[in-house]
């Protein structure tokens, strides 16, 4: 295939555009035509999601055939590392198809009434994806941190959706805690561009050989403070403590999306690590790499101790995103140490699999602790009887005047929400055969097989990760099955009202879990050659670099780059324009 020959794949900023001219445009209707927002809504990320496919489709693909394959969209045909370029490999194609499937759900559960609780839900909820699908397209530091708070303001409207006493408090705290990641992030980029002169991530990995030993300890300075403030975004430990009682408060659908958006901090983490202070870095190999898998290991047990001496079941949801995140971290600190791809592909299996599962047990908690005394006293409804009058208004929160009905009163039994419940806290504790356990599986033998010789403290790590791996996730089932059976079983009295709104869209995702299960093999695969990409971070760089040429062999990992981005006579990888 000659890349000199291609159009420009104009399908490469549709999950941007898409959401953000529909979020613009509903603001052009009265807040009270809701139901004719939801429709747009739900275009919108039917849209994103068929353009999602595709672009995995081509990815993939062309993987298949050519090996790695980095897709550019360069704005206004400016040359790289000058203009503004969008970058799809399959690590991005992944989250972006992720994103739009977490969307649908969450979208459709608003429409039982929580859009109607303040204005302009539908907009910030779109916008919210714009931002996320963008920092996981983009190619360079200064529009991350455009879109990184794009998605961050969308999120402060979402998270204050309905007012009220205890939401107002978390969100307050939830907003002065990424003022200060998005600061620490700004200086970051203002120390990445005195000392390399660049802020393209591919243009970064090449100048960076470059440094001489005070610029290089800039540089380190510059990649700490950008550490600290994508590890706030991911919750790592002692980071994350505004995280359980931020979504805890937070509407169920709003905290459904924004589940994702733990995993944006831990996607410019991983992006970052293997393609800037990777293997192949040179002096700076590794830089970094301890903290993640120790600080991982300690926010696996801070959210293991969480889930089991928290009483209320929304806030375990946000100590099930922390045990996400910890187990996700370390291994990307595993891989940046010099570990293989088995290890790091069962980890973005898990990551898959753990977001859906998040997601859908925030939607599943509000209606499951409804009328629970033992639950959260903000997630409880006065009147159980009627679905129609003051049943929207939960206990303790300020309500609009205009509360909107949900598009069905259709009800479904609580042996249905019983049966949901189950099904989703076995997936979040790991139990055969969901994607929890064969992700955990995976990462165990990635583990063992890419570090079987290694020397040192490392295996010491390993082995203490595999006994985290193991005891976060019988954690969580003590902690679920605990309140699984006092809910379900051992309390008497009449169930509450559940709409089938708020059931359809935790079936939606326990059907996409499912068929990750069914199609393990086929997602395992996808994303172990992801991992291989990703520890090629060579190949990457001379992709984007490179513009329209084709992209020859890579260094051999854990070997100096070549700065340049010359042809060599093996072609590995190709660019598609």
């Amino acid at each position: 295939m000659n890349p000199e020959t291609m159009s420009p794949d104009h399908l490469m900023v549709a999950p941007i555009l898409v959401p953000l001219l529909a979020g613009a445009i509903m603001l052009f209707y009265n807040d009270r035509n809701r139901q004719t927002k939801l429709l747009i809504g739900l275009v919108a990320v039917g849209l994103t999601f068929l353009a999602s496919v595709e672009l995995m489709a081509d990815v993939k693909s062309a993987s298949d055939h050519a090996g790695t394959v980095v897709g550019l969209y360069r704005l206004g045909d400016w040359p790289v590392p000058i203009g503004i370029v969008l970058v799809l490999d399959r690590l991005s194609a992944m989250m972006v198809m992720l994103t739009a499937l977490l969307a649908g759900p969450s979208l459709i559960y608003a429409a039982a009434g929580w859009h109607g609780k303040g204005q302009h839900y539908h907009s910030m909820f779109q916008f919210l994806l714009a931002g996320v699908n963008g920092a996981f397209l983009t190619g360079d530091l200064f529009n991350l941190f455009v879109f990184f708070e794009v998605m961050l303001a969308a999120s402060y409207g979402l998270m204050l959706h309905g007012s009220g006493p205890e939401r107002i408090k978390a969100g307050l705290h939830y907003i002065a805690v990424n003022l200060a990641a998005s600061l620490f992030f700004l200086i970051g980029v203002a120390l990445v561009y005195g000392t390399t002169g660049t802020l393209n991530m591919a243009d970064i990995g090449r100048a960076l050989y470059w440094l001489d030993d005070a610029q290089r300890m800039l540089f380190h300075t510059a990649a700490a403070f950008l550490g600290l403030a994508f590890l706030i975004k991911a919750a790592a430990w002692p980071l994350c403590f505004w995280l359980p009682p931020t979504y805890g408060a937070a509407s169920p659908p709003a905290a459904a999306i924004m589940a994702i958006m733990t995993k944006v901090g831990i996607y410019v983490i991983l992006r970052l690590s293997l393609l800037v202070l990777g293997p192949d870095s040179g002096p700076s190999a590794g830089f970094g790499a301890p903290v993640l898998m120790i600080g991982g290991l300690l926010t696996m047990a801070f959210g293991m101790i969480g889930i089991l001496g928290t009483p209320e079941l929304v806030r375990k949801g946000g100590y099930i995103a922390i045990i996400s995140s910890g187990t996700v971290l370390s291994a990307v600190g595993f891989a940046q140490a010099g570990g293989g791809a088995l290890m790091l592909g069962g980890a973005l299996y898990y990551l898959v699999g753990s977001t859906a599962a998040i997601s859908a047990f925030f939607l599943i908690a509000e209606p499951v602790s409804r009328g629970d005394e033992g639950g959260d006293d903000n997630a409880r409804f006065e009147d159980d009887a009627d679905p129609l009058s003051e049943r929207w208004a939960p206990m303790g929160l300020d309500t609009v005047e205009d509360m909107s009905a949900p598009a069905s009163t259709r009800t479904v039994s609580w042996l249905t929400m019983a049966v949901c419940f189950a099904l989703v806290a076995a997936m979040i504790a790991g139990l055969p055969p969901l994607p929890g356990f064969i992700g955990k599986f995976a990462i165990l033998q990635g583990a063992i097989r890419d570090n079987l010789n290694a020397s040192g403290v490392l295996p010491v790590i390993l082995w203490i990760y595999a006994a985290m791996l193991i005891l976060s996730g019988l954690g969580a089932l003590i902690a679920l099955m605990r309140f699984g059976i006092r809910r379900f079983w051992a309390e008497g009295g009449p169930t509450p009202r559940i709409l089938a709104l708020e059931v359809v869209p935790v079936v939606m995702l326990l059907v996409m879990i499912g068929l990750q299960t069914v199609r393990a093999d086929a997602v395992m695969n996808y994303t172990r050659a992801t991992a291989m990409a990703l520890l090629e971070p060579g190949v990457y760089r001379k992709a984007v670099l490179a513009g329209a040429q084709d992209v020859r062999a890579a260094p051999a990992q854990n070997s100096a780059p070549d700065p340049t981005v010359a042809d060599t006579p093996e072609p590995q990888a190709e660019v598609r324009q």
